[in-house]
């Protein structure tokens, strides 16, 4: 949510900073390369990725041929481990196995220019004939399995209707400032003085110390301003604790609290009073 004003997807705000579809898929999900072979396509085997994998079809070792899980069975995080230390190198899947998953990057005909699948589409039984027809060797997908990785992200940039950082830019001056119609110029700079404007937005030393520790980040104690680093580190964060990984914030800890001072709070009023004074002689300049 913007300034607590109508909320947008997430997507947009990372389109806004710069990134496009295949880098946001990048940021917060590994690509898995398959490849195709006689047998059906060989996918490299990872013990925490397969971990609570249920099995539709029997899993088998792409070297030997051999069942290593039996279909309906569930895959558990011992199972796992110990198939990685009997020296499991890579899974043998058919093509139904791999409906379902999501592609990591565009599949483009290097000749024709024809894009075949976008990032992030979802495979059906129709997209694989077709790129079974195309002659497809190699297919990059995301790690999404839906039981340690959630489609979160994809999921949003799939429903997200802004495509390029112009359409997100525009998006956030309307929600910003209702009413007003957007230029380019002044999207850029409304959003800009959000979050990286040092008059404006000011995380204090403090601040960034904490961030830095919280978000496992090496910036600068004297960088006070938000960088697109630590917002995709946060929103990296909200995913991970959406799929389980590390530990919710407790508000009520004194250790995520701090005493403001006297002076900060000072400066603070000081800022706000400034920023008023320089609305008004602009205001009045131009009127």
């Amino acid at each position: 949510r913007i300034d607590r004003r109508r909320k947008i997807p997430v997507t947009s705000l990372m389109f806004a900073l710069g990134l496009d579809g295949e880098a946001i898929l990048s940021t917060f999900y590994k690509k898995i390369l398959y490849k195709r072979t006689k047998e059906g396509w060989r996918v490299p085997f990872d013990a925490n990725r397969f971990r609570g994998y249920s099995t539709v079809n029997d899993l088998i070792d792409a070297d030997t041929g051999k069942v290593v899980l039996e279909a309906g069975k569930k895959l558990t995080v011992r199972a796992a481990r110990q198939l990685q230390e009997k020296g499991l190198k890579a899974l043998r899947m058919a093509d139904e196995e791999l409906v379902g998953n999501y592609v990591a990057e565009d599949l483009v005909n290097p000749k024709t220019g024809e894009i075949h699948a976008e990032a992030g589409e979802e495979i059906t039984d129709k997209l694989m004939k077709a790129l079974n027809e195309q002659g497809y060797k190699e297919l990059p997908l995301l790690d999404i399995d839906h039981v340690n990785v959630g489609p979160y992200i994809r999921n949003t940039l799939s429903a997200d209707k802004n495509m390029t950082r112009e359409d997100a830019l525009f998006d956030i001056y309307r929600v910003m400032r209702p009413g007003e119609p957007p230029t380019l110029e002044s999207a850029q700079a409304m959003f800009q003085s959000l979050f990286f404007d040092a008059e404006r937005y000011d995380l204090s030393a403090v601040g960034r110390v904490k961030m830095n520790m919280r978000l496992d980040l090496d910036a600068p104690d004297t960088q006070r301003t938000l960088r697109k680093e630590d917002i995709l580190s946060v929103i990296k964060t909200l995913v991970d604790l959406r799929d389980g990984k590390g530990e919710i914030d407790d508000i009520d800890h004194l250790g995520n609290r701090r005493v403001r001072s006297v002076g900060e709070l000072m400066e603070n009023q000081y800022r706000i009073g400034l920023l008023r004074m320089e609305r008004a002689i602009k205001e009045r300049m131009s009127s």
